[in-house]
C-alpha cells in the first residue's frame, strides 16, 4: 500500500507492543499503530483510528482477546484480526481461527509476525474481492432472468441424457403453443416444426450429435397455433461431458447466442469464486502430505472415538481410490475392504468420489452395503461406517472413512464434526498442492508447459559442458535461437486473450516438434521462445531455421474456427564462437534478435562475419536458380578411350556454369548448394536431357556418338520416382540412346537394397551403371559382388600416386583384378603422365580418362572430335 500500515495493539503490556511494532518495522513494513487494554477504548479506536489489522493479546486484565475478536467481527469483519500471546494453547488457538482470526503468533516467536501479517491482509483482500465477485454474479443473475422473462427470442433446453425439452414463456407469447417440460418428439416445438422440415431437423440434431460437433443450426418453418407458417432461424450449441458424450443441447430461435455465453461465463466465474477459502491451522503445522494424511487419521480417532479412521486417495484418473493412511484397530490389508467393489461395480469409496457425496451407513448387519462389504465388515467387527468426500473446488481427490465396532455411532454431531475435519483435510490438501504447483512454476511456463528461462539456463549449460567435456570440442556446434512471434500482440488485442493464449499453446507444440535428443525449447516471456539446437552444422542452420522453426509457424493455425497466421524473427548464437556460459549464449542471442528487429530482418547471427557468409550463400542461391532459368548452365564432355589403341570409348558429360559476371564456373563451386536447396533435381534433369539431346543430334549428322556418361548425385538416386523420370527421358528420344550413369561408392552403398532394386531396372532399360571413385569408399567385396553394375571408375587420387606410391599402385591393381573376376570394365580417372598410361596397360585396365588423352570439351568442340573419327579409324 501507498501509505503507512495501521495497527491497532490490543495489548496491557507496552514493552510487548513495542517488540511487536519494532518486529513489523524490521521486516521493512512501514507502520502506525495505537495501544488499547480495555473495551471502551478498543471500540472507540475501531471507529476513529481505522485500523488496516489488530493485533491482540489472549488474555488482558480487563478485556480479553476473543471478547474483542466478537467485537472486530461484528463491527468491522473486513478487518483481519491476528493473536499475538504467550499464553494461547494450541486448542484455543484452532477454535479461534475457526471463530474468525487470520492467524496466531507466540510471543516467544515474533519473527513469524511480519508473515502472519501479511497472510492475514492478503485474506481480507481475498474476502473483499470475493464479496464484490459474488454481489457482482447476483446483479449478473437477476439481470439474465428479467431479460430472459422480458424477451421476445424463444429459449429452449433439451437435457438429453434425461431426454426432456424446456422452453421459456416467449414460444407461447409468440406462437400461441404452450410452453413446459416435454420429451423431444413430443413437446409443442417439434410437433409444430412443418411436416417436410420436420425429418431434416430432426437429422441435423442426430448428425450434430453423432459427428462430434458442437454447433447445430437449422432454417425451417415453424407453424402458429392459428395455422399460420413463421420461418424460424435457429441455433444451438452441444454440450459434451468429458467422455464426449453428448449431454445436453441449449438454443434459441432467433439469436441469443451471446447472450448464453455470458451466462455460461458467469456460472463458470461463480464456480471459481465458490472453490476459494481461506489458508486454516492444518496448513500452518502441516507440509507434507502423508504426514497430513497420517495426522488426519490420528485426529478422527482421538477427538470422535473411531475404532479405525482411514484416507484413500483416488488414482490419477479418479476412478479407483486406495487406502493411503489409517489409524486404530487394523491392517493396511483390512483397511481395503472399504476400496473393493463386487463385479465390475464401483466401491463404496470409488463411488462417493464419483458423487461427491457423503455415504453414511448405521448399521451394516441391515444392509445397505454390498454383500462384500458385509461380509468384510463382519470380519473386522465394524457395525458401522461413514464416507466423506475431500473436495478440492470442484474435484474429488480421496475419502476420509470412519468405522465403528457399535451401530447407530454416528449422530448429527459426530457427522459435523467430520464435516469439520474433512474440510480441514481438504483445505491443507489443496494449500500442499499449490505449493508443489509453484515450485513447478518456478522452473515451467504455466500456459503451455515449456520450461522457463531459469531451468532452459540450466539445461543449456548442461549442453555447453557436454561440448566442453569432448575430447574433439569442434564436433559439437550449438545453436541458441531467440524467436519472436510476429504479429502476436495484435491477434491477443483483437481477437482477446483466451484465443491468444491458444494460439500460444498450438506455437509451443509446433516448435516441440523441431526438437531432437539433446535440443531444448523454452517460453522466455509474452511471445518469445528460445531454442537450443545441438550437433548442428554450419551448412545445415539456414535450412533448419526456414524449413523446420520457420515453417513450423508459416503453415498457419486454426484456433476457435479462425485461421490464425503469424510470423517470427530470430537471433542466432553459435557454441563457442559467440560464448562459452549459457547465459552470455542467450544474451547474443536476444541482442542478435533485436537488431534484427530494429533493420526488419527475417533473422541474423550474432556474429556480422557469420551473416555475412549466409548473405553470400543467398545471394548464391538466387544467381543459381537464375542460372537454371535462363538456360547458363551447358555441358562439357570429357572423352574416354581405350588404353591399347586409344580409340574413342565414350564420354563423361561435366556441368559447368556460364555466369554472366565471373565466367565459367565448376561444380565444386555450387554443387553442395544445389543439394542443399533441393535445385539439383531440377539441374540433374536438365543434364540428363541435355546429354541425350546432344548425342541424338550427333547421331542425326552421322557422326556415330559413343556412350555417354552422366554423374547422378545421391539425392537425385534416393528420390522415389528417379527410374521413371529417366525412363521418360529414354522414350523420348529417337533411336536408342547409350546412357551410362555413374553413382558414388558411397551412394551406392547408403541404402543397398533400394538402391539394388533401382539400379536393376536401370540396367533392364538399358543403362550402363558405373561406381565412380571406386576405393574411396567402405564398401564389402561381398556386396560388389551383388551390385547390378557394369563399370568400375578408380579414383583419381590412386592414380596419381600409383608410380610412386607402393600402396595405391596395389589398391589399383586389386580393384582391376576385382573386375576381371566380376567381369566388369575399369576405367581409370585423371590419368596425366605417359607413365601412368603405361603402368595401367601392365595392369590390364580397360579404359582411362583425363589430361593425357583430351581435357573437357565444348560441344563444339566435340562435334569436330567425332567428325574428324569418323574419317579415321582411330584416335
Amino acid at each position: 500500500m501507498d501509505r503507512d500500515l495501521k495497527i491497532l495493539l490490543v495489548e496491557d503490556v507496552a514493552t510487548d507492543a513495542e517488540l511487536m511494532v519494532r518486529e513489523v518495522k524490521r521486516a521493512g513494513i512501514s507502520c502506525t499503530s495505537r495501544r488499547v487494554d480495555a473495551e471502551p477504548d478498543f471500540r472507540a479506536s475501531l471507529e476513529t483510528f481505522s485500523p488496516d489489522i489488530i493485533l491482540s493479546d489472549f488474555s488482558l486484565p480487563a478485556f480479553d482477546g476473543q471478547t474483542a475478536l466478537g467485537i472486530a467481527r461484528r463491527e468491522h469483519p473486513e478487518t483481519p484480526f491476528v493473536f499475538v500471546s504467550g499464553t494461547i494453547g494450541e486448542e484455543r488457538a484452532i477454535e479461534s481461527l475457526k471463530l474468525g482470526a487470520a492467524d496466531y503468533v507466540l510471543k516467544t516467536n515474533l519473527a513469524r509476525l511480519p508473515a502472519a501479517i501479511h497472510r492475514a491482509l492478503k485474506q481480507a483482500e481475498e474476502r473483499t474481492a470475493r464479496k464484490r465477485a459474488e454481489a457482482a454474479l447476483q446483479k449478473s443473475v437477476e439481470r439474465f432472468e428479467t431479460v430472459a422473462r422480458a424477451t421476445n427470442d424463444v429459449l429452449w433446453d433439451w437435457d438429453i441424457a434425461a431426454d426432456t425439452f424446456w422452453c421459456n414463456d416467449a414460444f407461447e407469447h409468440l406462437y400461441g403453443h404452450s410452453a413446459g417440460a416435454s420429451t423431444p418428439m413430443t413437446n409443442p416445438w417439434i410437433s409444430h416444426v412443418h411436416p417436410d422440415d420436420k425429418e431434416r431437423v430432426m437429422e441435423g440434431f442426430r448428425q450434430t450429435i453423432a459427428s462430434g460437433q458442437v454447433y447445430w443450426s437449422d432454417e425451417y418453418r415453424f407453424r402458429r397455433r392459428n395455422g399460420e407458417e413463421a420461418c424460424v432461424l435457429d441455433r444451438a450449441y452441444l454440450i459434451r461431458d468429458a467422455a464426449g458424450v453428448a449431454v445436453r443441447m441449449i438454443g434459441a430461435m432467433m439469436d441469443i447466442t451471446e447472450r448464453r455465453q455470458q451466462q455460461e461465463k458467469i456460472a463458470r466465474l461463480s464456480r471459481i469464486h465458490a472453490v476459494l477459502s481461506g489458508i486454516n491451522a492444518a496448513i500452518v503445522r502441516i507440509r507434507d502430505r502423508q504426514e497430513l494424511l497420517d495426522e488426519a487419521t490420528r485426529i478422527a480417532v482421538d477427538h470422535g472415538n473411531f475404532a479405525l479412521a482411514w484416507i484413500g486417495l483416488a488414482d490419477f484418473h479418479g476412478a479407483i481410490v486406495r487406502p493411503s493412511a489409517w489409524t486404530g484397530d487394523a491392517t493396511g490389508v483390512a483397511a481395503m475392504h472399504l476400496s473393493l467393489g463386487q463385479g465390475d461395480e464401483l466401491s463404496l469409496a470409488d463411488r462417493v468420489v464419483a458423487d461427491k457425496k457423503p455415504f453414511v451407513c448405521d448399521d451394516i448387519d441391515k444392509g445397505g452395503v454390498s454383500p462384500a462389504v458385509q461380509i468384510n465388515a463382519a470380519a473386522g467387527g465394524y457395525r458401522s461406517l461413514a464416507i466423506l468426500p475431500l473436495i478440492i473446488g470442484e474435484r474429488a481427490l480421496g475419502v476420509l472413512a470412519l468405522c465403528a465396532r457399535e451401530p447407530g455411532f454416528f449422530d448429527r454431531e459426530e457427522l459435523k464434526l467430520l464435516s469439520e475435519l474433512v474440510a480441514d483435510i481438504s483445505f491443507a490438501l489443496e494449500y500442499i498442492e499449490k505449493e508443489e504447483k509453484l515450485s513447478y512454476l518456478a522452473y515451467y511456463d504455466a500456459l503451455t508447459g515449456l520450461p522457463n528461462r531459469t531451468l532452459f539456463l540450466d539445461r543449456l549449460q548442461q549442453l555447453v559442458q557436454g561440448a566442453k567435456r569432448n575430447a574433439a570440442g569442434n564436433d559439437l556446434r550449438i545453436a541458441v535461437f531467440a524467436i519472436d512471434v510476429e504479429r502476436f500482440r495484435l491477434i491477443n488485442q483483437t481477437l482477446g486473450r483466451q484465443t491468444g493464449d491458444e494460439l500460444l499453446k498450438r506455437i509451443a507444440a509446433s516448435l516441440r516438434e523441431v526438437l531432437q535428443g539433446n535440443d531444448h525449447i523454452a517460453r522466455l516471456g509474452a511471445d518469445d521462445f528460445a531454442l537450443a539446437l545441438s550437433h548442428v552444422d554450419e551448412p545445415d542452420l539456414i535450412s533448419v531455421l526456414e524449413q523446420k522453426i520457420i515453417g513450423a509457424l508459416d503453415r498457419g493455425f486454426v484456433v476457435n474456427g479462425e485461421e490464425l497466421r503469424v510470423g517470427l524473427k530470430a537471433g542466432i548464437a553459435l557454441f563457442p564462437n559467440d560464448g562459452l556460459q549459457s547465459d552470455v549464449l542467450l544474451t547474443n542471442a536476444e541482442t542478435a534478435l533485436k537488431k534484427a528487429k530494429e533493420i526488419n530482418e527475417k533473422y541474423l547471427f550474432y556474429t556480422p562475419q557469420f551473416n555475412a557468409r549466409i548473405a553470400n550463400k543467398l545471394n548464391l542461391e538466387t544467381r543459381l536458380r537464375k542460372a537454371l532459368e535462363g538456360n547458363q548452365f551447358v555441358l562439357y564432355y570429357q572423352p574416354k578411350v581405350d588404353l591399347i589403341s586409344r580409340a574413342l570409348t565414350g564420354f563423361e558429360a561435366l556441368l559447368r556454369w556460364q555466369d554472366p559476371t565471373l565466367g565459367l564456373r565448376f561444380p565444386a563451386e555450387y554443387i553442395a548448394l544445389l543439394e542443399e536447396t533441393g535445385l539439383i533435381f531440377e539441374v540433374g534433369k536438365w543434364v540428363i536431357g541435355q546429354a541425350l539431346s546432344d548425342q541424338q543430334r550427333w547421331r542425326a549428322l552421322g557422326l556415330n556418338p559413343p556412350e555417354v556418361a552422366v554423374n547422378v548425385s545421391a539425392l537425385q538416386l534416393r528420390k522415389r520416382d528417379f527410374v521413371s523420370e529417366l525412363q521418360a527421358f529414354l522414350w523420348d528420344g529417337e533411336g536408342a540412346p547409350s546412357l551410362s550413369l555413374e553413382i558414388t561408392e558411397s551412394v551406392v552403398m547408403e541404402n543397398l537394397t533400394e538402391n539394388v532394386s533401382k539400379l536393376r531396372a536401370l540396367r533392364e532399360m538399358g543403362v550402363t551403371i558405373a561406381v565412380d571413385d571406386f576405393g574411396t569408399g567402405y564398401s564389402s567385396l561381398s556386396y560388389i559382388a551383388r551390385l547390378p553394375v557394369d563399370v568400375l571408375k578408380i579414383d583419381r587420387s590412386f592414380i596419381t600416386n600409383m608410380t610412386v606410391d607402393r600402396y595405391s599402385r596395389s589398391i589399383v591393381a586389386t580393384v582391376i583384378s576385382l573386375a576381371e573376376a566380376l567381369d566388369l570394365k575399369v576405367v581409370a580417372e585423371g590419368v596425366e603422365t605417359e607413365a601412368q598410361a603405361a603402368l595401367l596397360r601392365l595392369l590390364k585396365c580397360d579404359e582411362m580418362q583425363g589430361q593425357l588423352t583430351a581435357m573437357a570439351m565444348p560441344v563444339a568442340e566435340i562435334e569436330t572430335l567425332l567428325l574428324a573419327r569418323a574419317e579415321r579409324a582411330s584416335f
